[in-house]
């Protein structure tokens, strides 16, 4: 979508949409829902921790989600929020994706960038993620 642009009513219900996928991201991380979080990926996806870890496929994506999130640790909570989007085609989203970990010591930020297709059934899903570490100098 060009940013000045005036979105259209589809693109609107799929800004919607993909707003909600982030918004379950969040949600699932803070609950440590390995199973909901899981459920937003293509079984195709690739995703790239924000530590450089690549993940072929949902089966190695579950097998990190499920050893590490449980059990993950941090002080204070994660917000998500979509920076932008840009239809790459009707049914292929890139979303910029501001992620800051709040703790007593500190806000920390990561800076996502997902690709996220659409299904058949209308289901947005993350294909690609690429989650880097915003470092303050």
């Amino acid at each position: 979508m060009n940013p000045k642009a005036v979105p259209t009513e589809a693109e609107t219900a799929d800004l919607e949409a993909i707003e909600g996928v982030v918004a379950t991201v969040e949600r699932t991380q803070r609950a440590k829902d390995a199973e909901g979080f899981l459920a937003l990926f293509h079984p195709d996806a690739l995703w790239t921790t924000a530590h450089g870890k690549v993940l072929l496929g949902l089966d190695a994506i579950a097998a990190f989600t499920r050893k590490v999130l449980p059990d993950a640790v941090w002080d204070g909570e994660v917000t998500y929020e979509v920076a932008h989007t840009r239809f790459l085609r009707p049914d292929v989203a890139a979303v910029k994706v501001r992620q800051v970990y709040h703790s007593p010591d500190g806000d920390t930020e990561g800076t996502p960038l997902y690709v996220m297709t659409r299904q058949a059934d209308g289901r947005w899903l993350l294909h690609v993620g690429q989650n880097t570490e915003v470092r303050r100098e």
